[in-house]
């Protein structure tokens, strides 16, 4: 058994953000992943679930995690999450959402812009009526603009927010980044403004719209090379594995495989020289400085390449690390999650699916000393928890239920 021992299906909350509660309009990545982190935190999140589809991941298989039906996609993004199916196109399932959003404090969205509003479910619509509601809208360009109707996807965002024309080896064609990074920012950004709109509502009693467009975060985490264009007006080139500003901070080959080195400065450049018997190139002014380092990037490579070569990557591991010196393997994910550290820091949750399998769910990586994340949700199977819902919050009857069911409603 990996990381934490399997946890029970229901528990109270305990983090940070209990007693608040999220309605979850959200699909596929972006949304899902800011609700989860919500979730995780201690936030009541109800995912509300098309019938007899469910969230589009539920479907993107393969793999399916074993003895269960649920598409590994899905369980990565949807714990700490009840399932309410619920047709939002009907109006008895509009009256539904105005129901629970009585007791909701946050509702987190990533239709098209003004999707929701057809059916009276718009930010201008439900602030009128609940003033102190959180409403985060995640989009590919933002509530505004003149490409704010257009869907927004993963790789598309990935290419028009210029990372893909960084990323790829010098001579070959721009990279798409090997996972999708585009989405998981947006979800994080959308967490960070509800959490800071959270703080102006205790203030103020006021709710507001989170407007999270995922062109706009990916400019923004465009960071060092976004400055650089800034500065210079010239774009930056692609450099494989390379850093734009500091050398060498790159991949080598070694006798076995490849290693990760990163000296991030001049001290540790001359302790690297030492490390490796090169003390004779701090005299050469090509390699005196990170600044000269940077100009002869090509030079400083094909100098280094051959003595890298020299040993394995173990063995540079070992050597450079007594050092100080910042290095690694590049792992596979059987590595990675076979890594004692890793293991130690219990980067792997079971918990105990309600198809009766264990599925295991990679931790929230955010560690609070006092209040930490807790799991106490597993991945929802679709419409697991829509009795619980209409009857545990709304009051509604078996009879009601069934009836609604009837019409295709939940």
């Amino acid at each position: 058994m990996r990381g934490e021992a399997a946890l029970s299906i229901e528990k109270a909350p305990s983090g940070p953000l209990r007693g608040l509660r999220v309605l979850d309009l959200t699909r596929v990545l972006a949304g899902p992943t800011c609700t989860q982190m919500l979730g995780d935190l201690g936030a009541e999140v109800i995912k509300i679930e098309k019938p007899g589809a469910g969230d589009d991941t539920r479907g993107f298989a393969p793999p399916v995690w074993p003895e269960t039906e649920e598409s590994a996609y899905f369980l990565g993004v949807n714990r700490n999450k009840k399932s309410l199916t619920l047709d939002i196109a009907k109006p008895e399932g509009q009256a539904i959402i105005h129901q629970l959003l009585d007791g909701c404090d946050i509702l987190v969205e990533n239709f098209k812009v003004g999707a929701l509003a057809k059916y009276g479910l718009g930010f201008e619509q439900l602030t009128q009526k609940f003033p102190g509601l959180i409403y985060c809208s995640i989009t590919g360009f933002g509530q505004t603009g003149p490409y704010a109707p257009r869907p927004g996807y993963d790789s598309l965002i990935q290419a028009m927010g210029g990372v893909m024309s960084l990323t790829g080896e010098p001579d070959g064609l721009p990279q798409k980044v090997g996972v999708p990074v585009a989405d998981l920012f947006a979800g994080l950004y959308g967490c960070i403004g509800i959490l800071a709109a959270l703080r102006h509502r205790e203030r103020t009693g006021q709710g507001q719209q989170v407007d999270i467009g995922m062109l706009d975060t990916s400019v923004a985490w465009l960071a060092n090379q976004g400055m650089n264009y800034l500065a210079t007006k010239e774009n930056p080139p692609r450099l494989g594995n390379q850093h734009p500003n500091i050398v060498p901070y790159q991949v080598f080959p070694t006798r076995d495989g490849h290693i990760v080195l990163s000296v991030g400065n001049d001290p540790t450049f001359a302790r690297f020289c030492e490390v490796t018997g090169q003390q004779a190139l701090l005299s050469d002014e090509r390699f005196a400085t990170n600044a000269a380092r940077v100009a002869n990037r090509q030079f400083v490579t094909e100098t280094l390449t051959p003595v890298m070569q020299s040993r394995s990557t173990d063995e540079w591991v070992l050597a450079l690390e007594a050092a100080k010196i910042g290095c690694g393997p590049i792992n596979t994910l059987e590595k990675v999650f076979a890594d004692p550290h890793v293991q130690a820091r219990k980067v792997v949750v079971e918990m105990p699916h309600a198809s009766g399998a264990t599925v295991e769910v990679i931790a929230n990586p955010v560690r609070l000393s006092a209040t930490p994340a807790d799991y106490r949700v597993p991945p929802p199977q679709l419409g697991q928890h829509s009795e619980e819902v209409l009857a545990g919050l709304l009051g509604l009857t078996e009879a009601q239920i069934a009836a609604l069911r009837e019409k295709g409603v939940v």
